[in-house]
């Protein structure tokens, strides 16, 4: 079974890449799977196994 996550974070002007990259790393170290990201990249859906 899975569960789902929705972030919406804002990554400002300075230093988006930067910032992006930490938050995506901060959750793929909670076992988190990034699955879609919207266009302007401030909402991103995370997937993982419920039960691990």
């Amino acid at each position: 079974m899975k569960e789902y996550k929705v972030s919406t974070k804002s990554i400002g002007l300075i230093n988006p890449s930067q910032k992006l990259e930490d938050h995506l790393n901060q959750h793929a170290r909670e076992g988190w799977k990034a699955i879609h990201f919207n266009t302007n990249m401030t909402t991103i859906v995370f997937e993982r196994e419920k039960f691990r």
